[in-house]
């Protein structure tokens, strides 16, 4: 299964126990390798809106772990 939206974004079921999340950016290579493995740009936009990256570690060896903490925004 297959399904395409008009944002660049592609979900697809490989297999029964797969789900592969495919997004295209209209931005150069490096911001966007940036925006997911640098702790001051992945604190200010990964979650809700309004919520706050408290804790972001990254280790991006090989068997290396991924870890961010937010708290969320009062009423949400």
């Amino acid at each position: 299964m297959t399904q395409e939206g008009t944002t660049g974004l592609v979900v697809t079921t490989p297999t029964d126990c797969e789900i592969r999340i495919t997004r295209s950016f209209d931005a150069p290579r490096a911001l966007v390798f940036d925006a997911w493995t640098k702790c001051e740009h992945l604190k200010r936009w990964f979650g809700r809106r309004g919520d706050e990256g408290t804790v972001c570690k990254i280790d991006l060896r090989p068997g290396g772990a991924w870890r961010l903490v937010s708290r969320l925004r009062e009423g949400g």
